[in-house]
């Protein structure tokens, strides 16, 4: 096999820095110091399964695939070749059943089990997806207490305390997807749980509907909710009564108005998302021995109980020769791609023998039918480099091409593996290449192989975002299958001398074109980024790719605050016409925000001096209202913020971006904050509560209150011990480290450095954006009460007094 041409496309002069940050924060190892280090860590790590004989030269052959861009994804790079005893696989779905503790009458674990599992699952680095759907309905009878069922949506409140005080490896919180079938009693309970502020913060949510429900809203038919359990008493006098079947129908409800609640919910509140079980199940290979009601927490990977995601992205900017036309026609090398498509199976797969699995059942369910999902990132930056628009047919034409060329090396390559070390075994060539399943939609001569030969891997594929990889290992390529979101934003660093320095994070394909002579000021129209293009021209991408991806792809489609609803809520009907496993929107709204509106009485005038005329009012130009966020690019800066939880060192990324408003007087102007956002993947695969924080502080900006949100979030505590950030000047001058009483309150914290360092003078600068650590020769605190001065809950009675013994506090005696 060639590997000379893997990965020769145009390099870019220099690394980035937010590259080299991010290598250093989230993935080097104790020893490590480049990415090199790390991939031969990697290479070795994947290359240890194979035959002693071979593994020197697996070794270097993955090594090679590293280098021309076939990657792991997070969990891979971050743990393998280490002795932590984290598992190397992204995401789970785990069962959950119809009682308490155990299992169930159909062998699913009670709730309490589930739980346990899902625990133990995020605590080794996986998130979590589960199907409630099992859980008995709100009213259904509990037999063996004599009472009445609380319902599924109770007990996902537990799911999601429990998300909250569980770390897992390398101090991520856990991500979770909760699903609900659309013929469940309680989905309309569960599709408007999100309208209540702070419930399910750790949680994705979807509706798992059927075609027969899409069906029924077409035809404007009514839709019964049912359930296996048997409604209590006072249910079945309101006409609850079972059916043929022999399951209950709670309920009967006009199909419209079902949906138009989805539909509603997800307007407001960007959620639920929806999954379409019936698309999901009749294109699965493995049709014939399980049933998929759920996804992962980010919905590329539609899995049975206990799966999991075993991912790889392929970097695709790196197979562009020629990038815009520059030394010759731009072209995609199909040739090298493909050998790296086929290297990055085996890598794949030898990543299911060497992970530490958190679960025996994960174990066996891997092992019995050994998926994998080979994917890519930087698709947008991909196209634009071979001067094709995202959102044109030309473009999408291209990214079917590559993704079927995936496809196919893919399958050829699992083909070949299973000559070499045997079919998975569940495999039954008949079942998995029956009419309707992906498998049978391959080439003639592939299903042919397989039928002879078997196949190593069920399914091969899926789009996933790629979070910090992106940035760490693919010069900020754009995310996954995404098209960019902005060309350049600034980031500002705290040096080790204490001076600050400035540099640009920039778009991969935007710099490439720069370095190579291109005028940023005046692009070519095939750059076009997410938000210049429609919602209709996000899902046409995905439908072009979807055919060829024998899993999902993880894609939300962004759309304008002002986008009228009557567009919107066709978007999911849209999705299912174009044949989608799923899909998710956000539209940031008022409604998010609404609950940081606390209107307030207009201050008592003060007796008037006369004056000869009425003055003009006065306006705040930081808190007048902006009714949305302006079109076009910001001003923005990015700060990396450093802080310190009894789990260890944490470090994240905080970008604001400013508006320029006039003051009223002259010609002058001042920035004002009016959007936040924390890059997604960086604290974790889906740590929502920082999301919904940045979405609530935008709205709060805009809406020109920012300073009591902030103040607010000051205020909020939790119970895992104080948060260190920033410093306090004690009275003698001696600068001690600062106390917060949780992650929530350190950012706001941070945040409003942020904001005033925007307006200060350097040297008035308080929050160092890399933290020095504590002083030495510094006593150590002791555990107390909270000082009132520095934060820490470190005060204690010392000769009658209140004293802190982090800071020197001295409070009330006697």
């Amino acid at each position: 096999m060639k590997r000379e041409n893997l990965g020769r496309a145009q390099d870019v002069t220099a690394t980035q820095p937010i590259s080299l940050d991010v290598l250093r924060e989230k993935y080097l190892k104790a020893g490590e110091t480049s990415a090199e280090d790390l991939f031969r860590r990697v290479a070795r790590a994947l290359a240890s399964v194979e035959a002693e004989a071979d593994r020197e030269k697996y070794e270097a052959l993955f090594l090679a695939n590293l280098h021309a861009g076939a990657i792991g994804a997070g969990r891979i790079m971050s743990a393998a070749g280490t002795d932590i005893q984290a598992t190397l696989i992204n995401c789970f779905v785990q069962p959950v059943g119809d009682c308490i503790q155990g299992v169930d009458d159909e062998g699913f674990p009670g709730i309490y089990e589930a739980l346990r599992e899902a625990a133990e699952t995020m605590r080794r680095g996986g998130g979590v997806g589960y199907d409630f759907s099992r859980i008995r309905p709100r009213g259904a009878e509990v037999k063996g207490t004599h009472s009445m069922a609380s319902g599924p949506c109770s007990y996902i409140n537990v799911f999601d305390q429990s998300c909250s005080t569980v770390e897992s490896a390398g101090s991520r919180r856990g991500a979770q997807m909760g699903v609900l079938r659309i013929d469940h009693p309680d989905v309309k309970e569960f599709i408007t749980a999100k309208r209540t502020p702070g419930r399910w913060n750790n949680f994705n949510v979807s509706v798992g509907v059927s075609d027969a429900f899409i069906e029924a809203v077409q035809a404007d038919a009514p839709w019964e909710l049912v359930h296996r359990a048997r409604p209590g008493a006072a249910l079945q006098a309101q006409g609850a009564h079972q059916r043929a079947d022999g399951l209950w129908v709670y309920a009967t409800v006009p199909a419209r108005e079902l949906w138009d609640t989805i539909m509603k919910s997800a307007y407001d509140f960007a959620e639920p998302g929806i999954l379409f079980l019936g698309r999901i199940n009749e294109d699965n290979n493995l049709h014939y021995c399980e049933d998929i009601a759920a996804t992962n927490p980010c919905g590329e990977q539609p899995l049975p109980s206990y799966g999991c995601c075993d991912l790889g992205p392929i970097i695709l900017t790196r197979f562009v020769r020629n990038a815009f036309g520059r030394g010759g026609a731009a072209a995609f090398d199909f040739e090298a791609f493909e050998q790296a498509v086929a290297l990055q199976v085996r890598a794949l797969d030898n990543v299911l023998d060497v992970t530490f699995w958190p679960l025996p059942q994960q174990r066996d369910e891997a092992m019995a039918k050994r998926r994998i999902g080979v994917g890519f990132t930087g698709m947008g930056n991909t196209l634009a480099m071979l001067q094709l628009r995202y959102n044109a047919p030309e473009g999408r034409a291209m990214a079917a091409r590559i993704a079927e060329r995936m496809r196919d090396a893919a399958y050829e390559a699992s083909v070949a593996l299973a000559q070499e070390k045997g079919a998975f075994p569940k495999f039954n060539a008949d079942g998995y290449l029956a009419p309707g399943t992906f498998a049978s939609r391959l080439p003639a001569a592939l299903q042919k192989s397989i039928r002879k030969h078997g196949i190593r891997n069920s399914h091969l594929l899926s789009i996933a975002p790629t979070g910090t990889v992106s940035l760490a290992f693919a010069d900020n390529a754009s995310n996954g299958i995404e098209p960019p979101f902005s060309w350049m934003y600034k980031r500002k660093k705290r040096e080790a001398d204490g001076s600050t320095s400035e540099y640009a994070v920039e778009d991969h394909a935007w710099r490439l074109y720069r370095d190579g002579g291109g005028d940023v000021n005046a692009l070519p129209d095939y750059f076009v980024s997410a938000l210049a293009m429609s919602a209709q021209d996000h899902i046409a991408m995905m439908e072009a790719v979807q055919p060829f991806v024998d899993t999902a792809i993880s894609k939300t489609v962004n759309i304008p605050a002002d986008y009228p609803y009557e567009d919107f809520k066709d978007l999911y009907l849209q999705a299912w016409r174009a044949r989608l496993k799923g899909l998710a929107t956000y539209r940031p709204n008022a409604i998010l925000g609404s609950v940081l509106e606390v209107s307030t009485p207009a201050p008592a005038p003060a007796a008037a001096a006369p004056t000869p005329a009425p003055a003009a009012p006065v306006v705040d130009p930081m808190r007048t209202v902006i009714e949305s966020r302006p079109k076009g690019g910001l001003s923005a800066v990015a700060e990396k913020v450093e802080y310190w939880t009894q789990e260890g060192h944490k470090t994240l990324y905080i970008i604001v971006s400013f508006l320029p408003v006039p003051t009223g007087v002259g010609n002058h102007t001042v920035d004002r904050a009016i959007e936040f956002f924390m890059p997604v993947g960086q604290s974790g695969e889906s740590q929502q509560w920082i999301t919904s924080s940045m979405r609530l502080l935008s709205l709060a900006a805009r809406g020109g209150f920012l300073e009591r949100a902030l103040s607010d979030m000051r205020k909020v505590a939790w119970d895992r011990g104080p948060v260190r950030l920033g410093t306090h000047q004690r009275a003698d001058g001696a600068m001690v480290p600062m106390w917060h009483d949780s992650e929530v309150a350190a950012i706001a914290f941070a945040v409003q450095n942020i904001l005033a360092r925007r307006v200060a003078e350097p040297q008035q600068q308080s929050l160092p954006l890399d933290e020095p650590e504590a002083p030495a020769g510094m006593p150590p605190a002791m555990a107390g009460k909270k000082c009132s001065e520095c934060g820490a809950h470190a005060v204690i009675r010392k000769d009658g007094c209140d004293y802190c013994t982090q800071c020197g506090h001295l409070g009330s005696c006697g």
